[in-house]
């Protein structure tokens, strides 16, 4: 299931993240969310790199989501935005990553690469 995303409720403009987390299930309906979710992971392909390096970025930021994964298997990175702290940090896909959003929850890049994710 796609999930759009109403990053403005008084707009019908909306954005397709490839990976989203809303953790407030009151802003989900029939047609995806209105409003911020708390974590959005977007994979960067050729044909997505200016919308995902750039305006997604701006977009998200600005709507209040509070942290933006770039995941850029071309350049071997995922850049970590943590817009509630007002930090951004590299990393590589042979690392493991913390998300912000949750205490004790790792994604460990290394292992997606072993079992063929990218």
């Amino acid at each position: 299931m796609c999930l759009l995303l109403f990053l403005n409720e008084k707009s019908n403009t909306y954005v397709e993240p490839d990976i989203s987390v809303i953790c407030d299930a009151d802003k989900l309906d029939d047609r995806g969310c209105k409003g911020a979710p708390d974590w959005i992971v977007e994979i960067v392909s050729p044909s997505s790199k200016q919308m995902d390096y750039y305006t997604k970025l701006f977009k998200y930021r600005t709507a209040g989501v509070r942290e933006y994964w770039l995941v850029d298997p071309d350049k071997n990175l995922v850049l970590v935005y943590n817009f509630e702290h007002g930090t951004s940090e590299p990393y590589t896909l042979q690392d493991s990553v913390k998300a912000g959003i949750y205490e004790d929850l790792w994604i460990d890049f290394s292992a997606m690469k072993m079992n063929g994710f990218y």
